[in-house]
């Protein structure tokens, strides 16, 4: 007994098995980039979980006394009633802090919470001219001072023709900040 195949495809019946051939690599690549993309994802989850487990252990170790956790002072917070109460605030912190470096703030304006944000966070960006020593104290003074302000953006570019004082060139700067709130009783 001997078998014969004959194997001769017309032209539409080779389409067809060169487009089941096209989708059976597109739904393996498909396949294989879904698990690529859940494998980073499972193992930015386990180096979050790593590095809590680490703070909580750090926290558990040199905490407050008596095995509290440390608790930020009153000062490190926006005491406002309402979220946008406590943005007016941080408006009013900046303003006062680019006026002690003789600059003055051009724009400024809250900005909403991301969705990484807790409910307490206020957000703002404002923009202002000032030269670059101005600048470095600027920073220090929020970054280190009550309340507790976190600078998450960091815009500079020279300013053409302004000159401060000493022949310094004055620079266009955009700050986008976050502070931390709490809920005050009216």
């Amino acid at each position: 007994m001997q078998l014969d195949f004959d194997f001769e495809l017309d032209r539409e019946q080779s389409l067809a098995l060169g487009a089941l051939a096209l989708l059976v690599v597109f739904w393996g690549v498909a396949a294989a980039s879904s698990l690529g993309s859940w494998s980073a994802a499972a193992d930015e989850a386990a180096q979050r979980r790593s590095i809590l487990a680490q703070v909580e252990a750090a926290q558990r170790r040199g905490g407050a006394a008596n095995g509290k956790a440390a608790i930020a002072p009153a000062a490190a917070f926006l005491a406002a009633p309402t979220q946008g109460q406590a943005s007016a605030l941080l408006q009013a912190h900046l303003t006062k802090l680019v006026g002690a470096q003789h600059a003055s703030v051009t724009t400024s304006a809250a900005q909403p919470t991301t969705r990484d944000d807790t409910p307490d966070v206020v957000r703002l960006r404002a923009t202002f001219d000032i030269g670059l020593a101005a600048l470095q104290a600027l920073l220090y003074e929020l970054e280190t001072g009550a309340p507790y302000v976190f600078v998450d953006g960091l815009s500079v570019s020279p300013q053409r023709g302004g000159q401060s004082g000493a022949e310094q060139p004055l620079l266009r700067v955009t700050l986008d900040l976050r502070a931390l709130w709490r809920r005050a009783q009216i």
